[in-house]
């Protein structure tokens, strides 16, 4: 009888062993992406996950390129990381992280020209928030409808729209020499014009 009822008991035991054996874990994991809008990392945050190599590694990947990328957004960036899990069946719940704080999106760009001396240098690096929160007297990036992506500092705002100007005041003349010959003369006026508020993408914290 005793053997018989510790035969029952192991029975009982080995079931339950099984059991927790079966339980699979969860594929819904917390990713953080961390970024100075230069550099990027991808990481699971969840409390014993080992999500793929090859996942994280794609998560990386398109994450440098959307900060990277001017048309990006915080709800962008998010979706394509869902996106990348899904194809493995994963789900995820992204956060980003940067020196602006929490879901705040740095993008780099680079000065091209002289119109922004002497706060800003032809070829200088900086760093842009992505935000449409900005006053007077910012220097922000904006998307022009001619000379595509410019910096310029934020000299009045009126409703839906915002006045941009240079910070270099100087008026530039340069001599070009033509193919046939001839020469043409070149002047360079200050920039300043209005925009949509919604062409600024964003304003310049680092230089």
């Amino acid at each position: 009888m005793k053997l018989r009822s510790w035969f029952v008991i192991g029975i009982i035991i080995l079931g339950v062993m099984a059991t927790s054996a079966c339980i699979a874990p969860s594929n819904n994991i917390g990713i953080t992406i961390d970024t100075n809008g230069t550099n990027v990392t991808v990481k699971s945050t969840t409390f014993l996950s080992n999500p793929p190599s090859q996942m994280m590694s794609e998560m990386e990947q398109q994450a440098l390129t959307d900060i990277e990328s001017s048309n990006s957004t915080v709800e962008s960036v998010k979706s394509d990381m869902q996106s990348i899990a899904k194809k493995y069946n994963y789900t995820v719940n992204v956060t980003i992280n940067s020196q602006f704080g929490t879901d705040q999106l740095p993008m780099p760009a680079q000065v091209s020209g002289t119109s922004m001396v002497p706060t800003l240098q032809d070829g200088q690096s900086i760093i842009v928030l992505k935000t449409k929160d900005f006053k007077v007297n910012d220097i922000v990036v904006a998307v022009h409808p001619d000379y595509g992506l410019i910096v310029k500092r934020v000299g009045q705002i009126s409703g839906d729209q915002v006045y941009l100007i240079s910070d270099n005041k100087n008026i530039e003349t340069t001599t070009v020499k033509l193919s046939n010959g001839a020469v043409e003369t070149i002047t360079k006026t200050p920039y300043k014009g209005w925009l949509p508020k919604k062409n600024v993408i964003g304003v310049v914290k680092e230089y």
